[in-house]
């Protein structure tokens, strides 16, 4: 009996000191959030060329002070045309992924994000050519390539920024880095463009987007924050100096170490 009482009252020791050591360290308040965003550059360019209309809309809920898990949905609406040659492409896309940011808890405070985006696409769109026109020795032939719906999917790499301007409004870009894995057709008909990648004759494909942000808190979490420790070096102390204390110093591999 005396040793299992012992044993607890050890037990409870060692908890209070582990306790005393968390609660000693700095941490700081970060608010987590809900966000709903916009892209606002897709919209505007639509005013300015009417062959190209892309809205894209995105949540996103943090997991902690530096991890967030984010779904993002759009729609395309895409035409092409040239003398010989006219396409068209509309369909939506998603995708999902996390933002990782990697500012400081004290940098952050949880309105302030740099970092990166990794995500997973999925896009299904219909595609048509209309009409199109050939010329060789025998002369013009026109033909048209009926509507046809299709699958594609991609990966996504989006670093960027984003900043609280006021009170649960915030404003940020990023920039998307596009692995194409699948253009839903065979190599010889990738779509011309299609919803949440782009150019789907290319392997590889970059955008750059702007949105505005609603943030919705929702829950408080202390993080902790991680002491520098910085190391007392001086490299330009002759070892035959002394201190007039008496202090002698010994110098070993560019480090004064003061006895």
């Amino acid at each position: 009996m005396w040793r299992t009482f012992a044993y607890s009252i050890s037990l409870l020791l060692f908890l209070n000191c582990i306790l005393i050591q968390v609660h000693a360290q700095d941490t700081i308040p970060i608010p987590l959030k809900i966000r709903v965003g916009m892209e606002v550059s897709g919209p505007a360019i639509y005013y300015s060329d009417k062959n190209i209309l892309n809205e894209e809309g995105y949540i996103s809920i943090d997991l902690n002070e530096k991890r967030s898990v984010v779904l993002a949905a759009g729609y395309l609406n895409f035409k092409y045309s040239q003398y010989n040659y006219s396409y068209l492409n509309h369909g939506s896309f998603v995708r999902i992924g996390m933002d990782f940011n990697i500012l400081k808890p004290d940098k952050s405070m949880g309105k302030y994000w740099a970092g990166i985006g990794l995500r997973y696409g999925l896009s299904r769109f219909t595609s048509e050519v209309p009409n199109f026109q050939m010329t060789d020795y025998w002369g013009t032939t026109s033909s048209s390539i009926t509507a046809k719906t299709n699958w594609g999917h991609f990966v996504e790499v989006s670093p960027g920024v984003r900043t609280e301007i006021f009170n649960h409004f915030s404003i940020g870009w990023s920039i998307s880095l596009r692995m194409l894995l699948y253009s839903g057709a065979g190599k010889d008909l990738r779509p011309v463009y299609f919803p949440g990648f782009g150019n789907g004759t290319k392997t590889f494909s970059t955008g750059l987007s702007y949105y505005i942000v609603w943030n919705i808190p929702y829950k408080k979490i202390n993080a902790i924050l991680k002491k520098e420790v910085k190391e007392d070096t001086d490299d330009n102390v002759d070892t035959d100096t002394k201190d007039a204390a008496g202090t002698s110093g010994t110098r070993k591999q560019g480090t004064v170490i003061r006895q």
